[in-house]
């Protein structure tokens, strides 16, 4: 399993932020990102595209969202 990024209670821009940070430190592997607005689950998702990345899987949990995305 990758890099997990806890962003729940957070709200936009800081969840992109932190997804563009981590993305930033490597160059390919998997991240998981936790949310819990649409909002930041449409702009990570996004942001993710943006630099390459693909997003795999985006599944509710719990009051929120996973989003997996991965770099090969």
């Amino acid at each position: 399993m990758g890099t997990v990024i806890d962003a729940r209670g957070l709200s936009c821009p800081q969840p992109v932020l932190m997804t563009l940070g981590e993305i930033k430190k490597l160059s390919k592997g998997e991240i998981d990102v936790l949310v819990d607005t649409d909002t930041s689950r449409e702009n990570v998702s996004r942001a993710a595209q943006s630099q390459g990345w693909k997003v795999q899987e985006v599944r509710e949990e719990g009051e929120g969202y996973r989003i997996k995305i991965k770099k090969d």
